[in-house]
């Protein structure tokens, strides 16, 4: 199955963006998280598309999309739901399951919430939408203030590769690939303070969820979680707790990390495929 790479201008920036599968095939739409890309989904898209048009763009800052500086575009959670709302309306998408991971949480349930009728179904992975999912660790970086000077370590190759690598079973299965490909893209000139911009708004994330757990006790979207279950960030509490606002959550713990993607994507593609057979 052909994957086609692609941009749209979009609030005067262009954004990139992975698609693949039949146009007229149901749509599942691909948010990545920190620090990755639509390149995060690179093996999981041919094995949707056979099945599904699917559809992963880069937020502004990340991948190949364009990167403004944060004088020119204000990068917080709400602004990013704003770009990926008009990208999705821009391709005339409407109707769509989401997989959402870390960032792509918070973006991807602000759009649900907000327009409850577009989404037909919600696949996480070590996607956070409680307080007990984020490790005690992270709570006072993810929830609270921190400066450029706390958070530069995070974007450093040493972070990055931590990222893909604690928590994960076998490291020998995760390509360095990965992480040295974000790791390119983080190290551009202003990238640091686009990415420190993000980190340090997303404390707002955690006050918006009662609206998302309103969101999911009113609409009883379905949900499938699977979760790298040694990921120190989004840690297992937060895949069990999506069953307190809908109990008919399937949940899987996987032997991996916060990029269970990297070890587990035959795993993960064989859940989310009869998940979404049996969901829309």
């Amino acid at each position: 199955m052909s994957v086609h790479y692609r941009s749209l201008e979009i609030q005067g920036h262009q954004v990139f963006y992975r698609e693949a599968g039949p146009a007229d095939a149901p749509t599942v739409v691909l948010l990545h998280g920190f620090p990755s890309s639509s390149h995060m989904y690179r093996n999981l898209i041919p094995r949707l598309a056979e099945r599904y048009h699917v559809v992963a763009p880069d937020y502004l800052g990340s991948g190949h999309s364009d990167a403004p500086s944060p004088d020119e575009f204000t990068y917080t959670f709400d602004s990013m739901a704003s770009l990926v709302t008009d990208f999705l309306t821009k391709l005339g998408i409407d109707r769509f399951a989401m997989y959402i991971q870390d960032f792509g949480a918070p973006i991807g349930l602000r759009i649900a919430s907000r327009n409850p009728s577009w989404v037909t179904a919600i696949v996480t992975q070590n996607g956070n939408a409680y307080l007990e999912g984020i490790g005690a660790d992270y709570l006072p970086v993810l929830g609270g203030h921190p400066t450029p000077e706390q958070l530069r370590p995070v974007i450093t190759l040493e972070g990055t590769r931590s990222q893909y690598l604690d928590g994960e079973p076998d490291p020998t299965l995760v390509s360095p690939d990965a992480w040295l490909h974000d790791q390119a893209v983080l190290d551009r000139p202003g990238t640091d303070l686009i990415q420190f911009s993000m980190l340090g708004d997303y404390h707002n994330n955690l006050t918006r969820y009662p609206e998302f757990h309103a969101y999911f006790r009113t609409s009883q979207v379905p949900l499938l979680a699977v979760w790298g279950k040694g990921d120190p960030i989004f840690v297992p509490a937060g895949a069990g707790a999506f069953r307190t606002d809908l109990p008919d959550a399937e949940v899987h713990l996987l032997d991996a990390g916060h990029f269970a993607l990297e070890s587990q994507v035959d795993v993960i593609s064989d859940h989310m495929l009869r998940f979404l057979a049996r969901s829309l």
